[in-house]
Parts: C-alpha cells; structure tokens; sequence
C-alpha cells in the first residue's frame, strides 16, 4: 500500500512538473483530482486515500514554492494517510479496509477520529497515527516566562530554570561512524534512532512542565536552519530548538496557554532593568556569561536577562500593557498579565 502511494505521489508530481513546463500556471487541484480519478481499483487503495495523497503533495508544493518535490522511491519511508471513514478501532485491533492491524496504544484514544496515517520510521516500524477531536482544555495558571535559546544551555527560562546540554549525538558518535565505515547500515539506522528518542525525550518533558506551570510564553526566533552552515552544526542539530518550539506550540494550544515567537536579535546586551543596551557584544564577548550593568548596576546572568528581554517582548507582542515595566523584572511582567484577557 505504501508502494501505491508513492506511485500517486510520483504521478501527481510528474504531471505537476509538466504543467509548469507548459507554462506559468501549475496544476490545479481539481485537475489533479479529475487525473487520478478512477485509479482506486488499479492500485488497490481507496479514493479517499488517493484524494489525501494528492492534497498533501498541493500542500507541500505551495510551501516550497516549487512544482517539483523529491520523488518517493523505495528508500522513502512508507506513508499510508487515512481518513475517519477508512479505519475503526476495536480494542487492540483496528480495521483498515478489511485488513487487521494489531496496536499498542501510547495512550488512550479519546474524542471522535478525524483522520491519521500510517507511518515507517527508519528502524522499519510502522506507527498509527490518528488526529482526534477533542474539546478544548484550559489548563493555564502562573504567569510570563520567556525562554532563551542557546548551546551552552539549551533553553533558559526568564524564571531561572534551564534545560542543560546533553550530547545525545556525541555520546555516540564514535559507534555511530565505525558502523558507518563498516557498512553495518542497520546498526547505523538503530544507533540514529536512539539518538532521535533521547532527544525527543528530553525535549517532551521540559516542554509539558514549562506548559503546566504559566500561562504565557514567549520564545526567541533563533534560526537553526541559518546557523546549520557554520562550523556548530552538529552542536545545533542536536541542540534540537526547532523541535522544541514545535512541542511548545502545539501543547500550549492543548492547555491554553498563549504561545508567542518574538525577534531575540539585542536581547542578550539590553539590561532587563533599565533597559539600556550596556551588556557585552560581538563575538570576542560570547565567552562572558554574567556581567554589570553600567547604567543601573544590576548583576545579570547573560542567558536569563536574554529571557527576561523575550518575556517582556513577548507581552508587547500580545498587547499586555499596563503598570509593570521593564525595570520591574519578573514582577512588572506577571502584573502585566492582569490586563491580558484573550487567553
């Protein structure tokens, strides 16, 4: 099924790249649809199916702005998408299209399924993954926190706690390049998903206990896709802050909590007190971690006045103006909060 899917991907692109040769205007939905029609039986899949694939591919075609994506072929993972009427869910069995699927749950399944897919991870195991609509839940108490990111420390909230660097990748990393120059290409698959589950581990808990405990919260727009060139490459890959941010957004949506992504460039050399840019800068000046300010002559610690900066930033974003400033510290910022009643 995997293999049908892929060949409905590879059409839609085929004939995606054509029509841009033809001329300005690319194919449009309604005709790759009118295209694919009929191909159910062919392929053995249902045309719900087909209709999600082609619809992913427009999806992914607008976002690049290309009219030809990478084709799937058989070292793609398999990707099977699903939709509410194509899988029912009997205790541990669910029923796809008359074929038996035995599941582990990660977790009970609640509210009504809309759709889902079946995914191949590169270790070859299959997960069924389902979007269910649920109601919503507010679960937000506590106040601001603006989180820095970084490498020495990964993520540093404007409240003090810290997220510290683990070498997920560089704890391996020697095993990992020995399998490698031995062509041991599956010990190198389990070796590069044990890196990405540790990872993700990290990064699901300190992202649940940062949602559970405010009710705003604001992040720097580090780039790590613009940084990946330079020579910390590796060091920011395995930092993980795009990951991160992603956990963050769609768990403050599940809680209620507010999520906000604001410009981090100066954050680190203005004074969370009074504001003025006195702090150090430059690259000859990264080594310093804590330092005076020379207008007011606040200690800072480098990492949380940045967070503090972001969580100040962050309530202006979301229009949270009232008696408390900057030069108010953590205190200014949560009595901001009292005015903020969009959540």
């Amino acid at each position: 099924m995997a293999s049908a899917v892929n060949i409905v991907w590879n059409y839609c692109n085929d004939i995606s790249a054509k029509s841009a040769q033809r001329g300005p205007r690319w194919i449009s939905k309604e005709e790759l649809r009118a295209l694919t029609a009929g191909s159910s039986k062919l392929l053995d899949l249902p045309s719900q199916v087909i209709q999600s694939v082609t619809d992913e591919f427009l999806t992914r075609r607008r976002q690049r702005g290309q009219p030809k994506l990478r084709w799937r072929g058989r070292k793609a993972f398999g990707w099977i998408p699903l939709t509410n009427q194509d899988v029912v869910l009997a205790g541990g069995v669910a029923h796809f299209r008359g074929k038996r699927l035995r599941l582990w749950y990660h977790r009970p399944i609640e509210g009504r399924i809309k759709s889902g897919c079946l995914t191949q991870d590169a270790r070859g195991r299959w997960y069924c993954n389902l979007v269910c609509e649920i109601e919503c839940r507010t679960e937000a108490s506590g106040g601001v926190i603006g989180v820095d990111l970084g490498l020495a420390t990964v993520a540093t909230c404007s409240d003090g706690a810290r997220l510290e660097r683990a070498a997920f990748y560089r704890d391996v990393e020697p095993k990992l390049a020995e399998a490698q120059r031995r062509r041991r290409r599956r010990q190198a698959r389990t070796l590069h998903a044990k890196i990405a589950s540790r990872r993700k581990d990290s990064l699901h808990k300190f992202s649940r206990e940062l949602v559970a405990r405010c009710r705003v919260i604001a992040v720097g727009d580090v780039s790590s896709s613009q940084l990946s060139t330079s020579s910390l490459a590796k060091s920011i890959h395995d930092a993980g802050w795009g990951i991160l941010r992603r956990y963050l957004r769609y768990k403050c949506d599940h809680a209620g909590v507010a999520y906000v992504d604001v410009q981090e460039r100066g954050t680190t050399r203005i004074c969370s007190a009074c504001s003025r840019s006195t702090g150090p800068q430059g690259l000859a000046d990264l080594g310093i971690r804590q330092w005076v300010c020379s207008s007011c002559g606040q200690l800072h610690d480098r990492d949380i006045n940045a967070a503090l900066n972001i969580a100040r930033l962050g309530c202006e974003t979301l229009g949270l103006k009232g008696s408390g400033s900057s030069a108010d510290g953590l205190g200014g910022i949560t009595r901001m909060l009292n005015h903020f009643d969009g959540i």
